[in-house]
């Protein structure tokens, strides 16, 4: 799953980092003019082939589920030039990372900040950060709210009543699983879940896959009641008062859902804040290596973006949910294959709540600059955090909304701003004319770009669609 936790998960019980961690000397011991990080750190024991699983378990997470949609709202020829574009800005963004971390001597995302534009470069990339894993947090008690309710039905028979209910079950596996979980002062089973998590979303990229040739077009009629689902509907359906072809896949989209194209897949493809602490990690490290780690790891998951993508919309077409796994709900929500998928997806989802949570609140902890561990304050923020979450789940009214918000503003930062940023600062042996400062300053902008062109677009289809709900604002 998303783990852009892992670069402050790490100093979860390391209470003296509260204390002005900034002030440390970043290449402690001899020859402190020597700026590059790989003769001074010790030797990292992870082989080449576990930090590009580590890494490509890093980049995977819900965001997966929402490319589907994505690619009907872009057509498949759009969707796969955003996805290429949208995965070589982020190995470039891994590059600008590296570089800087070698030539500023920082190996945490915050402290780069802290270097580069003091306070505020550190609280900018801990809000960022913060407000990435709020939003996988979201995601991740979205499945549960859509897909434990189906689980309980398809396992008891019964529906309408009140514990099939999504909002009702998100509170109380929050309160009961969750909550404990998260109160823990260590994560023991980090890497099991970790592990878990990814192969869980392996295990769902083939089911689409098998099920696109299972299930016919058009979709069976699921407005059928006490029939079987042979009767089928007509293959055309109307959107927006237009006919539309639903088993034809289109190939260029436009629409007022296009614009959460964009933020869907940077959402996907965040995982800088965990490309240092791997470096740190790596055996034999160099920049070069482990950017070819990057490149490995960003290759696979780009191929199990695509097909996952792909094959999901190629099933439904213009029926395909923002969250694909739901989707299936619509046409046999007793298909055991479906059910064991559900069953993993919810169980590894539900233990990675708390993996996310961790960094959330080490990051509060640093802010409020405390170095002793008090229960007190380690539970209050704890449920502070659940309960803002649980509100969050609850009242947006798609999983869309936290993919597209979250995508247009920490993930554009993440991407985009902060390394950039931090490059252009940092890295003082170029100068400002030269290609490679250039480059960092048209990524920069392009960034800006994304982030507000993204952000003002999905805030108009908000009043749009508030207005056409709620019309002259009654």
């Amino acid at each position: 799953m998303k783990q852009t936790e892992m670069s402050s998960f790490s100093r979860e019980d390391d209470h003296s980092h509260y204390q002005d961690p900034e002030s440390e000397n970043f290449l402690p011991g001899k020859n402190p003019g020597n700026t590059k990080y790989d003769t001074e750190y010790h030797q990292g024991n992870a082989s080449f082939g576990m930090s590009v699983f580590n890494l490509g378990n890093a980049i995977m997470g819900s965001g997966i589920l929402g490319l589907s949609y994505a690619m009907a709202n872009t057509g498949i020829a759009l969707f796969l030039i955003l996805l290429v574009s949208v995965a070589l800005f982020s190995l470039y963004s891994v590059h600008l990372l590296l570089k800087t971390a070698n030539e500023g001597g920082a190996l945490v995302y915050e402290q780069l900040g802290y270097k580069a534009f003091g306070l505020p470069g550190k609280l900018a990339a801990t809000c960022s950060i913060t407000m990435q894993n709020i939003g996988a947090m979201s995601s991740y008690l979205y499945i549960v709210k859509y897909e434990l309710p189906i689980v309980i039905q398809a396992l008891s028979g019964s529906s309408d009543v009140w514990y099939t209910n999504g909002d009702y079950l998100v509170l109380i596996v929050s309160l009961i699983v969750i909550l404990p979980l998260s109160l823990l002062k260590n994560l023991g089973y980090l890497g099991y879940t970790s592990g878990l998590s990814l192969l869980c979303m392996v295990f769902f990229l083939i089911v689409v896959i098998i099920k696109k040739f299972q299930i016919p077009c058009p979709l069976p009629d699921v407005h059928a009641v006490n029939e079987t689902f042979s009767k089928v509907h007509e293959s055309t359906v109307s959107i927006n008062n237009e006919t539309v072809d639903e088993c034809t896949p289109k190939y260029f989209v436009f629409n007022s859902q296009t614009v959460y194209a964009v933020p869907i897949l940077t959402f996907a493809f965040v995982c800088h804040p965990a490309i240092l602490p791997m470096y740190e990690e790596l055996k034999s490290r160099s920049m070069k290596r482990m950017q070819r780690v990057a490149n490995v790891s960003f290759l696979s998951m780009f191929v199990m973006y695509f097909l996952a993508a792909l094959f999901g919309y190629l099933t439904f077409n213009v029926n395909v949910e923002s969250e694909l796994l739901h989707t299936y709900s619509r046409i046999d929500q007793d298909d055991l294959v479906l059910l064991v998928v559900r069953i993993a997806v919810l169980t590894a989802v539900t233990l990675t709540v708390p993996v996310v949570l961790f960094p959330i609140r080490t990051s509060i902890n640093q802010i409020l600059c405390v170095s002793n561990f008090s229960w007190i304050r380690h539970t209050i923020i704890t449920v502070a955090l659940l309960v803002g979450t649980n509100i969050l789940v609850i009242f947006v009214p798609s999983i869309r909304d936290i993919f597209g918000f979250i995508g247009a503003s920490a993930a554009a930062m993440l991407i985009f701003i902060l390394p950039s940023a931090f490059y252009i600062k940092l890295v003082k042996k170029e100068s400002m004319r030269s290609f490679q400062k250039i480059g960092a300053t048209i990524f920069l902008i392009i960034g800006f770009v994304v982030m507000i062109g993204s952000m003002t677009l999905i805030i108009l289809d908000w009043v749009h669609n508030a207005t056409k709900v709620v019309p002259d604002g009654h």
